[in-house]
């Protein structure tokens, strides 16, 4: 007779996930506040899946209970058994749905958000029942929303390792500051050497790690700022000197409310803007349709 191929799991995910809730939160008690379930449901679940696996998977020192070598081991493969769950029971929830109830969007400070509300607005003619949910960030902050799967799409000057994105649109950044910054004063083509002696302007890098950092800072003096408009504010001030986005500035440049640096190099550079999908096999009518709006709006040198 065959042997039957078709067996049942010994193990179910709730008991792997109380494994996992077990060494992070270090202990039993700590693990049943962090599922809201009891102590006694937890240790239940512990004992059953020790008793399926027939492997001890802690041992107790004091108040503690400490993973051993195959709890670690077990609980590493864990994590990825349960976020591959977690990714499919999403995903079956995206294709039992016509639309989308809600678009997640990462939008890198680079765009200006008129126009990202351009495409917000002609996107919602059609869909203006769905949610947006617009996260602005910057440098790594835009990869990390789309790496750890917190957003459906995404606008990014950087293209995170395994994702493949199409090209909306370059972007100048330049340097500028106030007519009467003492930069300008000086009548003669600027030296990275005499931006040394300024206050430089820059923006933040809005990822958990904050990891990147864009363009020269070398100045001896600088203020970080935690948004593009803000640093544009300190400039027209006469606060400092900053390279940014010709979106931003193309109207103080044309009133001359502002006024390029003479750099004799580097005084604009630019930057490749990509639309990248989190998932583009589990996108749903409703972010492709936001996708498409933000290409009519972005696409073509900026």
């Amino acid at each position: 007779m065959a042997k039957d191929k078709d067996k049942d799991t010994k193990v179910t995910l709730e008991q792997w996930r109380a494994l996992i809730a077990v060494i992070e939160q270090g202990g039993y008690a700590r693990a049943a506040e962090a599922l809201c379930k009891s102590q006694s449901t937890v240790s239940y679940a512990i004992s059953q899946l020790e008793q399926a696996l027939n492997v001890a998977l802690f041992k107790i020192e004091g108040r503690r209970a400490h993973p051993t070598a195959a709890g670690e081991s077990l609980y590493r493969r864990a994590k990825h058994l349960l976020a591959e769950a977690e990714a499919l029971e999403s995903a079956a929830e995206r294709m039992s749905q016509k639309i989308e109830p809600v678009v997640r969007l990462a939008a890198d400070l680079l765009i200006p958000g008129d126009q990202v509300l351009d495409s917000l607005a002609d996107f919602a003619r059609d869909y203006p029942a769905t949610r947006v949910d617009v996260l602005e960030s910057v440098l790594s902050g835009t990869e990390d929303a789309l790496v750890q799967k917190q957003v459906d799409l995404a606008i990014t000057g950087r293209m995170p390792a395994g994702f493949m994105g199409d090209h909306v649109a370059d972007i100048s950044l330049i340097g500028v500051a106030a007519p009467d910054h003492p930069l300008h004063k000086m009548k003669r083509r600027i030296t990275q050497e005499d931006l040394r002696h300024h206050r430089q302007l820059v923006v933040r890098d809005s990822g958990i790690h904050r990891r990147y950092s864009a363009g020269w800072q070398e100045a001896e003096q600088r203020w970080t700022l935690a948004h593009i408009t803000t640093s544009l504010t300190a400039v027209r001030r006469g606060l400092g000197y900053a390279w940014l986005p010709c979106g931003y500035i193309q109207k103080d440049l044309d009133t001359g409310a502002l006024k390029r640096l003479p750099m004799v190099q580097g005084g604009e550079r630019k930057v490749s803007v990509y639309l990248v999908y989190a998932e583009p096999d589990m996108a749903g009518p409703a972010t492709r349709a936001l996708a498409a709006a933000l290409q009519n709006r972005l696409k073509g040198p900026k």
